[in-house]
Parts: structure tokens; sequence; C-alpha cells
């Protein structure tokens, strides 16, 4: 990363903070939720009945930093088996994009996500951890999905 995209990117940390949010739900449940940057998403599927079906629900900004958090938290909790990935990818980044591609593709020997278009897809993961991650889990893609009522249906329907 050259020093204009740094300054840039501590500028862009202090104009537009964005809190971490992660939400916990029901710990018995198999199924992680990902809504990607759709804040408002978030937040109608945290204060819903739906969280008493959901293991966890948070969001993923980066293509990198963001879904070795993902990767990490995902394989540490062996019940969650699948992550529906949903709402408005991040223009530019498109860590959504990001992560379809890691469980499709893996990475390669410098840690690059395969087959992804993201500007800096680059990953601190070891082949284990992609492995493991790619084993353990099942994406739903619905990416670009942001009516409730739609993924409430896949769920309570156990995401056929």
């Amino acid at each position: 990363m050259n020093l204009i995209e740094e300054i840039a990117g501590e500028l862009c940390k202090i104009l537009f903070p964005i809190e971490d949010k992660i939400y916990f739900g029901n710990s018995k449940s198999d199924i992680a939720i990902c809504t990607l940057s759709s804040m408002e998403l978030l937040y109608k599927i945290t204060n819903s009945s739906l969280m008493s079906k959901i293991n966890i629900a948070g969001r993923l900004l980066s293509e990198n930093t963001g879904i070795e958090t993902l990767v990490r938290y995902v394989t540490s909790n062996k019940k969650i088996r699948v992550i529906l990935l949903c709402g408005k990818d991040t223009i530019g980044h498109r860590p959504g994009h990001s992560l379809l591609c890691l469980y499709q593709n893996g990475i390669d020997s410098d840690g690059r996500i395969i087959g992804s278009q993201s500007p800096d897809p680059v990953l601190s993961l070891t082949d284990q951890e992609v492995i493991k991650f790619q084993n353990q889990i099942r994406i739903i893609d619905r990416i670009g999905e942001i009516n409730i009522s739609h993924l409430e249906s896949e769920i309570i329907n156990k995401i056929q």
C-alpha cells in the first residue's frame, strides 16, 4: 500500500467511523448471517425474532482483515455450518465477492484469494485454516438481498 492510500484510509477512519457490531443470538443454531455493508438490515435482523434462530449476525466491509476475522471466528465455533451472505456488497472492496471466491477457490501461495477482483484480497490465513473453513460451512449467496422477509423465510425453512 502506498503512502497516499494509507493517508486516505486513516482519513476515512476519522471522517466516517464505523463501529464493529456483532450480535449473538441462539448459541445452539448453526446459522450465521453476514449483512456485508447493509447496517440497516443488520439492525432489523438483530431486533427481530430471527435472532432466536441464528447463532451470530454481523457485517463485513473488507476483503482482507474482515474475512480473516470471520474465518477464524467461524472455524473456532464448530456449531456454525451455514453462512447466509446478504445485503449490499461494499463498492470497491467487494468483500462478499472475495468471501465467495475464498470459499470456492482458496488462496494462492502468497495468501491472495484466487479469483477475487477486490483491490487487496491478501490474507494471513494458512492453507489449513482455509480448508477447515471450506469443509465446515456452506455459504448461501444472497448478495444484494436486503428484504428481511425474504431472508426470514429462508431461515425459517432452514435454508434448503
